[in-house]
């Protein structure tokens, strides 16, 4: 599965001047929402990515992503998986689980999102689930930013990763684009504006 061709077939990979979440720039952006947007291509890359999880042997009952955007690879991993799906929403400062969904002690829970940038979303996640007595076994992504270290990748991790060294983190490849801060940003230098094309 190439998962850069996926977001490039799709138009999800963008090219511009982004203003990211973490309030930096960049010149490129994934757009997740649009490589999930037909089902049968979202089925077959959430497949290629169950066959990378399969294969480590990790015992996995429950797959939970972080709500909005992990909700359709959360579902269509758990699908290739066949194991059960479901989700946390926000609160204030973390997140829960809510809609009568339940974890017993000691499940196994893979916390799942679209794309892990620093893994700030998935350790919350992480933490509504492990404050009901489940265990965290795993992480995925469709994507990598660069910042932790994924299974089987030669890239290590940065400073700025908030994802256990001691669970995988598994996803279909790195995308690692260059990130400025504002101050030192070649395209505010030349007078262009960032957008902020995320659902936030």
């Amino acid at each position: 599965m190439n998962i850069e061709q996926e977001y490039i077939d799709t138009e999800a990979l963008l090219e511009g001047h982004f203003l990211l979440a973490s309030g930096n720039h960049s010149r490129r952006y994934l757009q997740s929402a649009k490589v999930l947007e037909e089902p049968k291509r979202a089925e077959l890359i959430c497949k290629a990515l169950a066959d990378i999880i399969q294969k480590s042997g990790i015992e996995i009952d429950t797959v939970c992503a972080p709500a909005l955007g992990g909700v359709i690879a959360g579902y269509e991993l758990a699908r290739a998986l066949g194991v059960r799906s479901i989700f946390v929403e926000k609160k204030e400062g973390g997140m829960e689980l809510r809609r009568g969904f339940k974890v017993a002690k000691n499940e196994n829970v893979l916390i799942c999102e679209d794309i892990i940038t620093t893994g700030g979303s998935a350790m919350k996640a992480t933490q509504a689930i492990e404050d009901l007595g489940a265990n965290v076994v795993a992480f995925a992504s469709l994507a990598n930013r660069g910042f932790c270290k994924r299974e089987g990748s030669s890239l290590e991790a940065k400073e700025e990763c908030k994802l256990p060294s001691s669970v995988p983190f598994f996803a279909l490849d790195d995308f690692t684009f260059e990130i400025y801060s504002p101050e030192e940003c070649p395209m505010c230098k030349e007078g262009s504006v960032a957008i902020k094309p995320g659902s936030k």
